[in-house]
């Protein structure tokens, strides 16, 4: 309201320019007429005045009267989320929305939703975020292994904001569309996510059976952004893969940490012992991470005696995961790493590399050296929140800057695309020989 006629006021002078000339001109004949103007303008600032005090007091009386509380909330300082002041100030943003806003068919259960995510996000950390129940219900499906999607990993580049595929699984609509690892998403179903919550990216790229989704990423080297239509299907995400190569070196990927990978990375360790696997090639290239007790339960199975890895929270306080060294990996090691091996594949990879048990090749790890829990609440919905920092055996704190590989090499993508060639696996392989020829007497 003062705002108005504020602009009222301009506007009058603005739309009668001529007014203080006139006046003016006049009045340059005698001292009656320059007194006239005086008083003229003395008595039209006077009802200016008068007019915005008027306002100001009809408007304050009244915003009080609705809104007292709210005022006080906002003055004083905030100690906690939930008192009386901010329920106060929730009851009159709900009752302007519901007086004021112009559509009337407004999602009241979006808007709670909305509002826990709101407080959770106001933390600032990526990592943290609030589940609703159905995101409950596909976060337990993804730790099975199984769930309803196109078949690709989902990451966010924390220095840009972007979300990004962050590996394609082998036999799936995205591999047969021919997404790539670092396709960055632009839109999901021609509605842009950037801002987007890696969560609400993904439950958005997720779908009913059968249903097709429309991605629009941007590819480097390319002009112009690229287009998808995918079909989404139930994915059974095998999290280890392993074959044997010439000379009887083995090759194990793990693509991530589910509650499946460790009777499946225990299993495909037995078949390449039982062929005579003479040296192997670790595989965590485009690993995400996934539950620490799956990565500290397969380092179990590799590690000599000691630490795994330990965790501090915000007060100092030190968890440490051991390994008793009963089934420690004796043969030569190579393990594979890129710019998106994180979280628990870092676990993995940085304990080898402080051990010195294997050597790392590849190009730098993603660097998130920090460690999520989820909270359940009594209604359904959950918590991730971020609870404490974790370190390597030898106290490194790799988080925002990850593990350099002994060897750097970068991948190249554009053979690897169109001849399938990866010379990243073709150096590991040749470094195992070596090993193996170096110790055959």
């Amino acid at each position: 309201m003062q705002y108005d006629l504020k602009n009222d006021s301009d506007k009058y002078q603005k739309e009668n320019p001529e007014n203080g000339k006139n006046d003016n001109a006049q009045g340059g004949s005698g001292r009656a007429g320059f007194l006239s103007g005086i008083l003229t303008g003395v008595l039209l600032s006077l009802l200016v005045a008068s007019c915005l005090f008027t306002a100001k007091q009809i408007y304050t009386t009244h915003h009080l009267k609705e809104t007292s509380e709210v005022t006080s909330a906002e003055m004083a300082e905030p100690k906690e989320i939930v008192s009386d002041l901010t329920m106060s100030k929730l009851r009159a943003i709900e009752d302007a929305i519901s007086n004021y806003y112009y559509k009337e068919d407004v999602d009241v259960q979006s808007m709670i939703d909305g509002m826990y995510e709101g407080v959770v996000a106001s933390l600032g950390d990526p990592y943290s975020t609030y589940y609703t129940q159905k995101d409950v219900e596909r976060l337990m499906e993804e730790t099975e292994g199984i769930y309803y999607g196109i078949g690709a990993y989902v990451g966010m580049d924390v220095q840009t904001g972007l979300a990004q595929i962050s590996g394609v699984i082998d036999d799936t609509p995205a591999e047969e569309a021919g997404l790539r690892d670092g396709d960055i998403i632009y839109k999901v179903d021609d509605e842009d996510v950037q801002g987007l919550e890696l969560s609400e990216v993904v439950s958005r790229i997720k779908g009913l059976e059968g249903t097709t989704v429309h991605l629009t990423l941007y590819r480097e080297g390319e002009n112009n952004y690229l287009e998808f239509d995918i079909e989404r299907r139930k994915i059974e995400s095998p999290t280890v893969k392993h074959e044997m190569f010439e000379n009887n070196i083995g090759y194990l990927q793990i693509t991530e940490f589910d509650d499946i990978t460790l009777d499946q990375f225990t299993e495909a360790m037995a078949v390449l012992r039982g062929q005579g696997m003479r040296g192997l090639v670790l595989d965590l290239r485009s690993n995400p991470g996934g539950n620490l007790s799956t990565v500290t339960e397969i380092a179990r199975q590799m590690l000599p005696k000691g630490l795994i890895v330990y965790t501090e929270d915000r007060e100092g306080n030190r968890t440490e995961y051991s390994c008793d060294g009963s089934k420690v990996f004796d043969l030569p090691l190579v393990v594979l790493v890129n710019g998106y091996s994180a979280s628990a594949s870092e676990i993995l990879a940085g304990a080898i590399k402080d051990y010195g048990l294997g050597e790392l090749v590849g190009t730098t790890t993603f660097g998130k050296g920090i460690v999520q829990r989820v909270l359940s609440l009594s209604d359904g919905t959950a918590l991730k929140l971020t609870v404490s920092s974790y370190f390597t055996p030898k106290g490194n704190n790799i988080h925002g800057i990850g593990i350099e590989p002994d060897e750097v090499c970068e991948l190249d993508s554009d053979r690897y695309y169109k001849d399938g060639y990866d010379n990243q696996l073709e150096r590991a392989k040749e470094i195992v020989q070596e090993k193996i020829a170096a110790e055959t007497p």
